[in-house]
């Protein structure tokens, strides 16, 4: 017999008829303030349970089930989720984790689909070949996030820190990063004919200051009043794409095609190797 017990007052919260919970049921039950730290949770099923303010710091829930579940505020600091079940193609069956702790977490592999993340800490969490279509992180904390070949595809990053970010080889196709920091964030590619995809983003007021998007294919994106000064654009794919009132100093543009780019009210004047067409250089 094995008892959770409440991380503040030391109650007993359930009671679970197993020599481990590896692999344990633990479906449907409230466990809302329980200890389970560095807990093994590996394979355990926690659909539609309520954990919010758990603590399950340096937990191993490696391909744990946790789809439905809540965990507002939960604490999940280096717990290891990779290949976690934790979103769904149902946003309604999608776990929520508004306000959770997942800064350092192991997140390689899961499954985050359409999940609820609103204002969590994810700084330093590795989210490498995660699964994150339609996800919503508005407003989290997600500096030096690790992405690569992520699939970010209508995720809302809006007025989230993405400082120092790498989403290497990832699909943000839709996103919205309106108002996001990607200072220095690695958006291009770890592979000579690789590329990061962000057709039709959204990044309005996003700033990008230093980022690398070399090669980016970013076709019919918005970069409205974006901060894009000391990025690295070059060779990018940017058809379609929109700069209006972008500041753009000290950007790398060498190899892009702007025949198609709305440049409107942007100076481009200080920006590196733009080649500007003539029948667009003086527009503002």
């Amino acid at each position: 017999m094995i008892e959770i017990k409440s991380k503040d007052t030391g109650e007993i919260l359930a009671r679970i008829d197993a020599e481990t919970l590896a692999g344990a049921d633990l479906s449907e039950i409230d466990l809302t303030g329980a200890d389970l730290r560095g807990m093994d949770l590996h394979g355990a099923d926690f659909w539609h349970s309520d954990l919010s303010e758990a603590d399950l710091s340096n937990a191993h829930l490696k391909g744990a089930r946790l789809e439905g579940a809540i965990f507002r505020a939960t604490i999940f600091k280096d717990a290891d989720l990779r290949s976690a079940r934790i979103g769904s193609q149902n946003r309604a069956a999608a776990a929520v984790l508004s306000s959770a702790n997942l800064s350092g977490a192991l997140l390689s592999g899961a499954r985050l689909l359409n999940i609820e993340a609103r204002g969590a800490n994810l700084e330093n969490a590795d989210l490498c070949h995660a699964d994150a279509r339609g996800a919503d992180f508005h407003g989290s904390n997600m500096k030096s996030v690790q992405a690569r070949r992520a699939l970010l595809i209508g995720a809302n990053l809006s007025n989230t820190d993405l400082a120092d970010a790498d989403f290497r080889d990832s699909h943000l196709n839709d996103a919205n990063l309106t108002r996001a920091n990607l200072s220095g964030a690695d958006l291009s590619s770890m592979y000579t004919d690789g590329f990061t995809v962000l057709n039709l983003a959204t990044l309005n007021h996003a700033n990008l200051h230093g980022a690398n998007l070399q090669r980016i294919l970013a076709e019919d994106a918005s970069f409205r009043n974006a901060n894009v000064t000391e990025a690295d654009f070059s060779h990018a794919v940017l058809s379609g794409s929109i700069f209006r009132r972008a500041e753009a100093a000290g950007a790398n543009f060498e190899g892009v095609e702007f025949a198609s780019v709305s440049m409107d009210y942007t100076d481009f004047s200080k920006a590196r190797n733009a080649d500007i067409p003539s029948f667009k250089q003086h527009i503002r």
